[in-house]
C-alpha cells in the first residue's frame, strides 16, 4: 500500500487499531469522546503495535443516532490533532462516508486512508473525492445505512452478490485512477449471524480478488449473540476468528485489543512459515 507516498509491505498481515471518538460506540470499553481518554487511548494502539490507527466519530451500530457532519467533524479534528501531536508520522484511516469530510482528514491531517462502511453508497462523490485525494480507499459491503442494515439481509446468493458488488465498485475506483483499494466482506452489516460465519468459511474467495483484504469482527455480535455474552467478553472469540481470518487470507485485521491480535499474527505466522 502507498500510505502518504510510503510504501508498506503487506507480505506481513498489519494491525489497525479502533479509536472510536464517539459516546455511543457498541463496545462500551472502546469509548472515548474525552481529550484525556483520547491521548491515553492513542498511546495504547501504538504502544501495542498497530500500524494503523483508525479513527471514527459516527458510530455504525444498528439504530447508531445519526449526526451531522459539523459534529463529526467536531469529533474528528480533537482525535486527529491529538494523533499528530503525538505521533506526527502515525498511519492514520478515517472512518467516514462524508466525501468532504474525508477531505478535510486528509488535507488538514494528513490522513493516509479512508474507510467508508457504505462502499460509496452514501455519498456519490466519495469516488471522485478519494481518486482526487490519492489516497488508499477501504471499500466495504454493505446494504442501506446503519439505521436500516439489519431490516436488509435477504440475499438469493450471499457470496455471488458480494463478489458483484465488489467487482462493479473497483472497476469503476480503477478507471477514475484509485489505486489502493483494500475490501472489507463488512463482518456484521447487513448480514445474519449465519450470513458472517459462511463469510468466514469462504474468506479465501475475497482474497482471491487479488486485492489487499481487511476484517474487522473485533467484539462484534456474531461472537457473543452466538455464546450468549457480551462485547465485554468477547475477546476469546476475537482472536478465534482473527486466526481464522488470518487463514483465510486477511492482511489488515481491525481490532479494539491491539497486543491481542498482535500476538494472534505472530502465532499464526509462525505456524505457516514453520516446515519439519
Amino acid at each position: 500500500m502507498n500510505l502518504g507516498g510510503e510504501l508498506v509491505s503487506l507480505s506481513r498481515p498489519r494491525v489497525m487499531g479502533i479509536l472510536n471518538v464517539t459516546p455511543d460506540s457498541f463496545y462500551a470499553g472502546s469509548r472515548t469522546p474525552e481529550r484525556e481518554q483520547i491521548a491515553a487511548r492513542v498511546r495504547q494502539i501504538i504502544d501495542e503495535g498497530a500500524d494503523i490507527i483508525d479513527i471514527g466519530a459516527y458510530s455504525s451500530r444498528p439504530q447508531a443516532t445519526d449526526i451531522s457532519p459539523d459534529e463529526e467533524m467536531r469529533r474528528l479534528a480533537t482525535g486527529l490533532e491529538i494523533i499528530r501531536t503525538l505521533y506526527p508520522r502515525a498511519h492514520v484511516s478515517v472512518d467516514t462516508f462524508r466525501a468532504e469530510i474525508a477531505s478535510r482528514c486528509v488535507r488538514e491531517y494528513g490522513v493516509q486512508i479512508v474507510n467508508d462502511i457504505s462502499g460509496g453508497e452514501l455519498d456519490s462523490h466519495m469516488f471522485e473525492t478519494v481518486a482526487d485525494l490519492k489516497v488508499a480507499y477501504i471499500l466495504m459491503h454493505m446494504k442501506g445505512t446503519p439505521q436500516t442494515m439489519m431490516q436488509q439481509t435477504r440475499y438469493d446468493h450471499l457470496m455471488a452478490e458480494m463478489l458483484y458488488y465488489f467487482a462493479e465498485r473497483i472497476a469503476r475506483l480503477e478507471n477514475l485512477g484509485v489505486n489502493d483499494i483494500i475490501i472489507d466482506p463488512g463482518f456484521g452489516f447487513s448480514k445474519t449471524l449465519d450470513d458472517n460465519y459462511r463469510l468466514m468459511n469462504r474468506l479465501d474467495e475475497f482474497a482471491r480478488i487479488g486485492l489487499p483484504l481487511l476484517v474487522g469482527i473485533s467484539r462484534k455480535s456474531m461472537i457473543y449473540k452466538m455464546l450468549g455474552t457480551s462485547p465485554d467478553e468477547s475477546l476469546n472469540g476475537t482472536s478465534v476468528l482473527n486466526t481464522l481470518a488470518l487463514l483465510g487470507g486477511a492482511h489488515i485485521l481491525r481490532v479494539h485489543d491491539v497486543k491481542e491480535a498482535v500476538e494472534t499474527i505472530k502465532i499464526v505466522s509462525k505456524t505457516l512459515q514453520s516446515t519439519e
